[in-house]
């Protein structure tokens, strides 16, 4: 049987792993950080709707510069933007690989701080941009003082800030955000996927866009819109920047009904979020419940909970799940992340975790 090691794989893909989390048909699944809470039904109807409107000009290829959906976009985001600002793919993930195909690439570096979203170094090598990493500070924080002296001793030619940073659900300050930029010699992202769940009064990275060119701020549909499995991901940034994305990209690489469905969730956004407090409630509860069982939830602006104090993961990983209930293991020793669902969802998480704590 013919295995990778059969083929000419490039050098920097050998014996990588692939990007996967735990799938399975369990009653209680919070292990990814989807928005377990659904779609109304009113909203549905009309994702629908505008998604068969746009099934008769299918012969013809969609637009291509999405013109307005990026319109739509900056109408959600405020803060000044025009649809020059928008750049749009398919996930967040491909809006951040079109980011390192632009300004990354062989000879190049992307600096990130660990524990930190996965895909990076996976997009960095399917890039082969070279991947830095360096860890966080105490708690999983990051000051302006530590990522400039970081950045510049690394001098990379992209920076990339989670914010709240998956897995630890850490915010980060707008404040170090500047101290990174103005430290950085290239360009810095600011993955904000989750920035909907932040505190209210939490400030975005996109009130520092004005007169920052280098600086690109990453979004998503998949969580707070409950919207994983449609694919949208976007971000704001000087118009210069989707210039350079334009030329990576392939063409028409956002189907019409992509878009379709983007633009109707779009002018329901109120609806979408509605559940948006609640989850913070749920996560909220998942940390209060924790440490009164004597684990160490760290403070979180995400739909997730990350946690310490755990003497075995994979044994609580396996009891959970005979229970019916999946979290994530993601590979850090006594550490493990669950999301933050509905209230039953929650309920059966901690009503789990303190019976096997008993």
């Amino acid at each position: 049987m013919t295995s990778l090691d059969d083929l000419p794989l490039r050098d920097n893909l050998r014996g990588r792993t692939p990007y996967g989390a735990p799938q399975a048909p369990v009653p209680v699944a919070l292990n990814v950080n989807e928005n377990t809470h659904g779609i109304p039904e009113a909203v549905a109807h009309d994702i629908v709707a505008s998604v068969a409107a746009s099934i008769i000009g299918l012969n013809r290829y969609p637009d291509r510069e999405f013109t307005d959906l990026r319109r739509d976009f900056a109408d959600y985001l405020g803060h000044g933007l025009t649809a020059e600002n928008i750049w749009a793919a398919n996930g967040s993930n491909e809006v951040l690989q079109q980011i390192l195909l632009a300004f990354g690439g062989p000879g190049r570096t992307l600096l990130g701080f660990t524990p930190t979203y996965s895909m990076y170094p996976l997009l960095s090598s399917g890039t082969s941009t070279s991947w830095v990493a360096r860890e966080r500070e105490p708690d999983f924080e990051l000051s302006g003082e530590y990522l400039a002296r970081v950045i510049a001793e690394e001098t990379p030619d992209i920076v990339v800030l989670c914010a709240p940073n998956n897995p630890t659900g850490t915010p980060l300050e707008l404040d170090a955000i500047r101290a990174a930029y103005e430290a950085a010699p290239g360009i810095v992202i600011v993955d904000e996927a989750y920035a909907e769940f932040s505190d209210p009064a939490t400030p975005s990275a996109l009130e520092l866009l004005p007169g920052r060119p280098r600086l690109i701020v990453s979004r998503t549909m998949s969580k707070a819109f409950a919207f994983a499995g449609a694919r949208v991901g976007y971000l704001a940034a000087d118009p210069v920047i989707a210039d350079a994305l334009r030329l990576v990209r392939l063409p028409y690489h956002l189907s019409a009904l992509t878009q379709a469905a983007a633009r109707a969730a779009l002018r329901h956004s109120d609806a979408m979020l509605a559940v948006v407090d609640d989850i913070r409630g749920q996560r909220e509860r998942i940390s209060a419940g924790l440490s009164a069982l004597g684990f160490k939830p760290y403070r979180s602006g995400s739909n997730f909970v990350f946690f310490g104090g755990v003497d075995d993961t994979d044994k609580l990983f396996r009891q959970l799940f005979e229970r019916g209930i999946l979290i994530r293991d993601i590979g850090i020793p006594g550490h493990m992340r669950v999301t933050a669902g509905t209230e039953a969802e929650t309920s059966a998480f901690l009503d789990a975790m303190s019976a096997l704590r008993s």
